[in-house]
């Protein structure tokens, strides 16, 4: 008899030290559904979005911003996030200086926030760390992962291109939406300020050659209906096209031997986009531009322009406008427009 109850306390007691183990493990290997912070049931809003329709409720203060699409809308409510994930690998490590680390967006930071690595597969489980209560990402990229990230936390995808419905959908999820009505008519009131400031050379010099390109002899020719195009079109510019891609609304391809047909332009605007080998502290802007700058400069049918005789040739980074199509990269474009375009003439505006 002892030795059939020996037997029976050594069972339990292996038993009791299994499930103990078993306990431990499921707490160092969280699962994506007890990671989630438990809700707010207050003051909850069914937001739509691309992907659906998520209730968000009280006011989610651990974000984590999948583009900078959506951190530029974030930011300019002035929401500060936790995590975020560039469409470009532009740095390695978090963020401990984003002023530094984020191009332009980084300077209207105020706090380190953690890197989740690239846009379309941010790590997700750097994001079940930072207990997010709000996920904000773009359609695009992050459909496939919508499910995932809903067991996360309340998850909101943009639609790229839709600035403004993007700009409402994501303040409606904080809780900002009188905010956002404010920063949508401060950022017409500047476009509209602008357009009479550029009035005068508007008139003179009407036409625009708006091009974009990484490299001299890969341009684009850029349509008034997209997000660079747009604002030049808006500021009572006229943007030249080829007869064939008037209609367009999309950029189209164009070579170097198509540019004297286009040479009625009185301004152009080369719209520099290389992202790559950038090297350790150079200037984003510069490295944009710097190489394209130079093959315009020693190209014979480049400067065989009257916008180039004239000096009539302005290089801008093509981040401003198609990386940041939102209400802080509208006013860094107008800034930049001012800036190189209204030099001969002494103008500005706030």
């Amino acid at each position: 008899m002892k030795i059939v109850a020996f037997t029976r306390l050594v069972t339990f007691a292996l038993l009791t030290m299994i499930a103990i183990v078993a306990c431990q493990g499921d707490v160092r290997h969280l699962s994506i559904e007890s990671s989630s912070p438990l809700p707010n049931r207050s003051h909850c809003r069914t937001v739509k979005h691309e992907s659906g329709e998520t209730s968000v409720c009280g006011q989610p203060n651990r974000i984590v911003a999948l583009e900078p699409y959506a951190l530029e809308p974030l930011l300019a409510l002035g929401i500060q996030p936790v995590g975020f994930a560039d469409h470009i690998a532009f740095h390695r490590g978090d963020y401990a200086n984003p002023s530094q680390q984020i191009p332009y967006l980084g300077k209207q930071m105020t706090r380190s926030l953690v890197n989740l690595g690239l846009d379309s597969s941010p790590s997700i489980e750097m994001i079940l760390k930072l207990k997010p209560d709000l996920i904000v990402g773009l359609h695009q990229n992050n459909a496939a992962q919508y499910a995932t990230f809903s067991k996360i936390a309340p998850t909101v995808l943009i639609n790229y291109g839709e600035t403004e419905a993007n700009l409402k959908t994501i303040a409606k999820a904080v809780d900002r939406s009188k905010q956002a009505e404010q920063v949508l008519a401060e950022t017409q009131h500047s476009i509209a300020i602008a357009r009479e400031t550029f009035a005068p050379l508007a008139t003179t010099h009407s036409k625009v050659l708006l091009l974009s390109a990484s490299e001299l002899h890969e341009m684009s020719l850029e349509s008034p209906m997209d997000a660079c195009g747009s604002l030049i079109k808006t500021l009572g510019f006229q943007l030249m096209a080829l007869s064939e891609a008037a209609n367009s609304n999309a950029s189209k391809f164009l070579s170097l031997e198509a540019l004297p047909d286009l040479n009625a332009a009185n301004l152009i605007i080369v719209l520099g986009s290389n992202f790559s080998d950038q090297l350790k502290g150079e200037d984003f802007a510069t490295h944009q531009l710097f190489k394209l700058k130079q093959a315009w400069k020693t190209n014979a049918i480049a400067q065989s322009l009257d916008a180039s005789k004239s000096g009539r040739v302005y290089f801008i980074p093509v981040y401003l406008c198609r990386g940041l199509p939102g209400t802080i990269g509208t006013q860094l474009y107008l800034n930049e427009l001012q800036k190189q375009l209204l030099s001969d003439y002494g103008s500005s505006y706030d």
